[in-house]
């Protein structure tokens, strides 16, 4: 309070500004529950309560105690799977509430189609084809991960095998079930290992449908067809089964692709499909750029390049980079003047400025940038990069031009019999960003990306051991500062980036050979006559 009322004052007095630069929304309270024990505790427990209300729904009293033990232990053991082999994902809540939570809904499926089949609302014989078999390993692997798919096909194929115990028809065991959940589920993972279209997730819809008939008719789920009594098979009967199979894979690939946005957008998820439409350039503060900074512009698009072929190269996210570093100098656009890519060769405006105030404007983009990105609702990953692409760097060119002048200052007090306190401190601090470091990979590569690609612009002459040696000098000193300690970054992942970043950026600075001067036309092809008569003197 006694803050507000502080600025205020200064307000009124027009020391200072009514504005105040947006800021990211930190809730220390939701932090602490996502990383809680107690909220593990609550997830757990509320998923082992609805799995037993789906276990002993339409079960006998002499099988309770032993499905309900049987699906804890399976319960037990899958939280024990999450701690020693997703630890990430065990960390935090929210992503435990999304494992539990779609391997809920997908079992509540399942009891819900032999739930539908035993009031007659479908056809009993139907019920075993219309169980949605990839749904949990398809939502799963899009949004975390493929290893997260297959835990997820293995878990409801054991959860599953306990909730339709007993309620499935003879020909139909848990051991048939478990067979197929399996197998449908390996190939719903397989086929979404890179998930970049929409159109991707109905394809996997149509292999999993196809592996579901396959399997049907292998264990005479579909049929059964004797092929002895070839004549007296009911052929239409398995037309219908064979679509309604395929169609249950189509279907499951629809909903999947139709709850992905809301659980992303509740669980704080991007995935690559989201990616790739956040990819869109004509975004409009790219569409300003194009206009108000078409050197930074041109810059990003460059680092980009650069950044997704490194990031594809060790593993990362390549279209998270790539997207990333479309913005990552959007801050730019309040004074794009003030940067080399966009500066007039005759009028360079820092030439009027004291360094310590170029340095504050060259400082200040990355303030801006983040603002910004707020304001125009941007994700988080691309507002983190724009934080973080500098780190905390100097700003070099301006503290040497500083500590120059300071020096010729003492060199001219020396003659003028100044003071040395009357010669005014450079400090490091004020030429430094703010930070933070570069958290995750596609941070740090497009931070060494925006680099290489600026100093690369310096070079007079392009040749393979002067970009090697400018990439080698820029990683050093990025290492001897410590400007990479925080992204997870291995040393031999480095050197995969320093040999992309070098590839990539001779293939785009290629030099051409030099071609002898193309003759004139006049000079290759005679004259042709003039089909008009000559013009003679009167």
């Amino acid at each position: 309070m006694i803050k507000f009322l502080e600025r205020q004052r200064l307000i009124k007095k027009g020391l200072a500004s009514p504005k105040q630069r947006r800021r990211r929304s930190t809730n220390d309270i939701l932090e602490a529950l996502d990383r809680s024990v107690w909220g593990k505790v609550i997830v757990f427990a509320a998923f082992i309560a609805g799995l037993t209300v789906l276990i002993l729904a339409g079960q006998t009293q002499t099988q309770e105690a032993e499905k309900f033990l049987t699906g804890l232990l399976i319960s037990l053991t899958a939280l024990a799977q999450l701690w020693i082999n997703h630890p990430r994902t065990f960390a935090r809540n929210s992503r435990l509430l999304l494992v539990f939570g779609v391997c809920l809904i997908h079992l509540t499926f399942l009891k819900g189609v032999f739930a539908m089949a035993k009031s007659g609302a479908i056809d009993r014989e139907f019920a075993p084809l219309l169980i949605p078999f990839a749904f949990a390993p398809l939502v799963l692997s899009v949004l975390l991960g493929r290893n997260l798919g297959i835990f997820a096909a293995i878990f409801v194929s054991l959860w599953g095998s306990v909730v339709l115990s007993g309620i499935t028809p003879a020909y139909f065991t848990p051991a048939i079930f478990m067979v197929m959940s399996l197998i449908c589920g390996f190939i719903a993972v397989f086929v979404t290992l890179e998930v970049r279209r929409r159109s991707r997730l109905i394809r996997a819809g149509i292999f999993v449908g196809l592996a579901t008939w396959a399997l049907a008719l292998m264990f005479g789920v579909i049929g059964p067809i004797v092929w002895g009594v070839f004549g007296n098979i009911n052929w239409t009967l398995i037309a219908m089964e064979s679509l309604a199979t395929v169609a249950s894979g189509v279907f499951t690939a629809i909903l999947v692709s139709g709850i992905l946005p809301i659980l992303e957008s509740l669980f704080q998820i991007t995935t690559d499909i989201s990616w790739l439409e956040a990819a869109d350039l004509n975004h409009p503060l790219l569409k300003r750029m194009t206009i108000e900074a078409p050197g930074t512009y041109h810059h990003s698009l460059v680092v980009a390049n650069l950044a997704e072929a490194a990031a594809e190269a060790i593993g990362a996210n390549p279209t998270r980079a790539r997207v990333c570093a479309y913005f990552h100098d959007i801050g730019k656009l309040i004074k794009p003047d003030y940067f080399s890519e966009n500066v007039d060769p005759a009028r360079n405006p820092h030439n009027e400025l004291a360094p310590t105030m170029s340095a504050l404007i060259i400082i200040a983009h990355v303030k801006e940038g983040v603002d910004l990105a707020l304001k125009h609702k941007l994700k988080k990953q691309i507002i983190d990069a724009i934080a973080q692409h500098h780190g905390n760097s100097l700003v070099w060119y301006f503290y040497r031009r500083a500590l120059q002048q300071q020096e010729d200052a003492r060199q001219g007090g020396k003659i003028m019999n100044m003071r040395e306190e009357d010669i005014p401190e450079v400090s490091e601090a004020s030429f430094r960003y703010p930070g933070p470091l570069p958290q995750s990979k596609e941070c740090a590569i497009i931070s060494l990306a925006d680099a290489v690609e600026s100093a690369s612009r310096s070079l007079e002459k392009i040749t393979p051991q002067r970009v090697d040696q400018m990439i080698h000098d820029i990683f050093e000193q990025r290492i001897d500062d410590g400007q990479l300690d925080e992204c997870g970054l291995s040393l031999r992942e480095l050197k995969t980036i320093a040999a992309s970043l070098k590839s990539t950026l001779l293939s785009m600075l290629h030099s051409r050979v030099a071609y002898p001067k193309e003759p004139a036309v006049s000079e290759i092809r005679p004259e042709r006559p003039s089909p008009l008569p000559p013009v003679t003197a009167a």
